[in-house]
């Protein structure tokens, strides 16, 4: 039993690594805003394209941006809970019949 857990702190480990190396990006107002970010949910890049400040103000810029950010962030998210999803999958299906205790058939 400790090796499974030991094993599964691993594929934890490896999960969080592989997260570090996945890029996301997502665009808002037909690609005016455009926000980059690691499937670790960590900000990468920020583009801008400048007329639509100037069509919009700071207050429309800071009203996008929050939108660009949660977008890709919500992606992020999608992409770990993939992630982890598959190793769990994985894990249990290396468990025999523990499985069948989460409803698992």
């Amino acid at each position: 039993m400790f090796d499974k857990l030991f094993e599964a702190q691993q594929k934890a480990e490896e999960i969080k690594k592989r997260l570090k190396n996945i890029s996301i990006s997502a665009e808002v107002e037909n690609g005016a805003i455009k926000v980059s970010a690691t499937a670790s949910k960590t900000i990468t890049s920020i583009e801008i394209n400048p007329s639509f400040i100037t069509e919009n103000g700071i207050e429309g810029l800071e009203d996008v941006l929050v939108i660009a950010i949660n977008k890709v962030l919500a992606q992020a998210d999608h992409v770990s809970q993939t992630e982890m999803a598959a190793i769990t999958q994985q894990m249990l299906g290396g468990m025999g019949g523990l499985g069948n205790l989460f409803g698992k058939k």
